[in-house]
Formats: structure tokens, sequence, C-alpha cells
């Protein structure tokens, strides 16, 4: 059976002056994990017994980064589906869409991450390194900055 998790992609938009670019004042927010190779990814852990996908992806978030679900708003329409090998073993990972009501929120890490960055998309695609996780902050940025 599948390895299954769920998580999301949190973003802030910056407040600054009027961008030159729509979606150049998005940034991304990564983890960067405390064990293994140490790579960044958003929040995101495998599904507990009865709980749903939203549920757990909701649940990580609160503990990998503090943030709870009063802090950022879910963006309807958006919800992306990795599928990848780790360890000879397929993995699932469903990612819903989050911005942040106050982009000056403090980030609160949990033991499982060491690090934590706000990144414009090409500088969170440079740290998630897995080529499925690039495509998936191409697709969040092509949809957001087609709703702008």
């Amino acid at each position: 059976m599948a390895l299954r998790a769920c998580g999301l992609i949190i973003y802030r938009r910056l407040q600054a002056g009027s961008p030159s670019k729509v979606g150049d004042n998005i940034e991304y927010l990564l983890l960067q994990t405390s064990y293994g190779t140490h790579h960044w990814t958003p929040p995101k852990g495998h599904v507990d017994p009865g709980e749903d996908d939203l549920q757990t992806a909701l649940r990580e978030t609160q503990e990998e980064a503090g943030l709870d679900s009063n802090q950022f708003t879910l963006i309807e329409g958006f919800k992306k589906e990795l599928q990848y090998i780790v360890r000879s073993k397929p993995k699932t990972v469903i990612y819903w869409l989050a911005e942040m009501n106050d982009c000056n929120t403090e980030i609160k890490l949990s033991d499982e991450h060491q690090a934590f960055r706000w990144l414009k998309l090409e500088e969170a695609c440079k740290c998630a390194e897995y080529k499925e996780m690039q495509a998936a902050f191409r697709a969040v940025h092509q949809f957001l900055c087609s709703k702008a």
C-alpha cells in the first residue's frame, strides 16, 4: 500500500509597493527537516487513522509550523497530488493551498524541523530540490497569477 501524506502550500503576499510583475510579491513557506538530508518542504505529514486528508494537512501545519487554521485562509480551487517513490515504496502527497492572513505571523517550528524560510518562486524551487515539488510550486504560482 502506498504511503499517504497531506499538507499545505502556504504563501503570503508582501505589502511592499506595487510589484512590477504579478506574483512578485508572493513568498512561499518552506521548512527544513532536522533529520535525513535536511530537505526543504511545505508542512506535511502522514495521515493518522480516522483522519481525512484535509484534517491531516491542518494538523500537520499546526504541529510543524505552529499555525492554527484561523491564521490562514484555504484557497478554493487548488489541490495538487504528487506521487513519487521513497525508499522503494510509492508515496502520495496531497497539498492544499493557503494564504496567511497576516504576513508577519510568527512561525513556531517543531523538533522535526530546524529552519524555515519565506521564498519567492524561483528560490522555493531551488530549495525544494525534487522536481515534483518544484512543479507543484509552479502550478500554485500560475494559479495565483491567473486569479490576479
